[in-house]
């Protein structure tokens, strides 16, 4: 018998909400949280617009001691360490410097780039000759286990401490091997998620590849355009999504809120053959990756109600749609209903996965399927594969089971998890 995996807590820092009620509010409404950074435009990107989650210094003072902030640079850290805290709290647990340390739970916490702005700002202070002056603080906010470092300790966390990393995939990878490890046995819950940094050192080797658009300067509300005829690139965002996995039978002996039940998934390479390149997706692969989910997750082609796709809006949308026609070989009026998160924050990177890992099961435990964006004008290949009636562009009320979230990434990586509606 598989052991029951369940989310008991969830927390998220998005371009359009901080915390779930702001998020969650924001998915509803399609609420943009892509805005014009001047910044962007005096350096003379091609894009620039992007996606900032608002976070206040009354807001990080919640989170952090006045020592922890002191020479503090690390967006990502800053983003994935509230998301994280909250999914703790929302899971019914306390935070105390002071708390015995918890043998029973882990923290899998994926990023992509570290602090490229605080390794700069470090060098920047030095020659070479001095290069022992970095200082202090470089350390912990630019090694890519940074953030699980900084989630372990202010939670007192004992079981495994990690960090992955595999481009877009990464948040929903980190999902994945947190539930694995519940299934072995060897941990009762698994705090997981992934983050990402923003600024320019994170975004200009994207605006250098031409793939993010440039066409929205002046309407950054209308730049993410993900299933759309007119969607010229996508539009880089940053944050992070966290969530808490506990075994089922631990749940319950502590009568903890539960948001859905995760039922399993897939990991896989496209290996950069047939088709797949360090960018782009050999498509055979993503659809074993899908195949292999739900024969994982023990669920039907059938019985997938709703997507919540990878979707950057470039021109590999069509093509994603395509392997969803073929992995679950249904297409027009019978194809799932299919939402796309990213044309409210853009394309968060590393983050990506785990915040739309949130608004997956957001929209699970409230029964509704959240308005694609920008979408009125559909792709005409898409067009020709699912009905437009299933692309919802305004809020559907919407009673429904299962819902598949699939993140793909840079070096043909491939991820799919599957979440059921929690019903006692």
């Amino acid at each position: 018998m598989k052991t029951r995996v369940v989310i008991t807590g969830m927390g998220v820092v998005a371009p359009n909400g901080v915390g779930l009620s702001a998020f969650g509010k924001a998915l509803k409404t399609a609420k943009s949280g892509i805005t014009h950074h001047k910044v962007l435009e005096d350096l003379k990107f091609s894009c620039q617009i992007g996606g900032i989650p608002e976070i206040s210094e009354a807001l990080k003072a919640e989170y952090f001691t006045k020592l922890q902030l002191r020479g503090f640079n690390s967006s990502g850290i800053l983003y994935g360490s509230i998301a994280g805290i909250d999914a703790w709290k929302d899971a019914g647990f306390k935070v105390h410097p002071d708390s015995d340390l918890d043998p029973d739970t882990g923290v899998i916490f994926g990023t992509g780039a570290s602090s490229v702005d605080k390794f700069r700002e470090a060098i920047y202070k030095v020659d070479e000759k001095q290069v022992r002056r970095l200082g202090s603080t470089v350390v912990l906010q630019t090694m890519a286990s940074g953030i699980s470092a900084y989630l372990g300790g202010m939670l007192g966390l004992g079981n495994q401490t990690t960090t992955n990393s595999a481009a877009c995939s990464t948040g929903v990878e980190a999902l994945l091997m947190g539930y694995d490890r519940l299934q072995a046995g060897r941990a009762k819950r698994m705090l997981v998620g992934s983050c990402s940094n923003h600024g320019p050192y994170i975004w200009a080797g994207f605006d250098a590849m031409r793939v993010m658009t440039y066409k929205h300067n002046e309407t950054p509300e209308d730049g993410s355009r993900p299933m759309s005829a007119t969607a010229s690139g996508f539009v880089p965002g940053a944050g992070a999504g966290a969530m808490v996995l506990e075994t089922l039978e631990s749940a319950l002996a502590r009568n903890a809120t539960i948001y859905a039940e995760v039922l399993g998934g897939e990991i896989n390479s496209g290996g950069q053959r047939q088709g797949g390149t360090l960018t782009a997706p050999n498509s055979k692969a993503v659809v074993r990756c899908i195949k292999n989910a739900l024969q994982n997750a023990r669920v039907t082609a059938q019985e997938v109600d709703v997507i919540n796709g990878h979707l950057t809006a470039t021109v590999k949308d069509a093509t994603e749609i395509q392997n969803w026609v073929t992995a679950l070989g249904r297409s027009g009026e019978d194809f799932p209903y299919i939402n796309a998160t990213k044309s409210l924050i853009g394309h968060c990177l590393a983050a990506s996965g785990a915040i739309e890992c949130v608004a997956s099961v957001l929209q699970l435990k409230e029964q509704f399927i959240a308005p694609n964006r920008n979408c009125d004008d559909l792709h005409p290949e898409i067009a020709k594969l699912i009905a437009k009636k299933n692309i919802p562009t305004q809020l559907k009320a919407q009673p429904f089971n299962i819902i598949a979230k699939s993140s793909f990434g840079f070096g043909d990586v491939n991820t799919c998890v599957l979440f059921k509606r929690y019903k006692v």
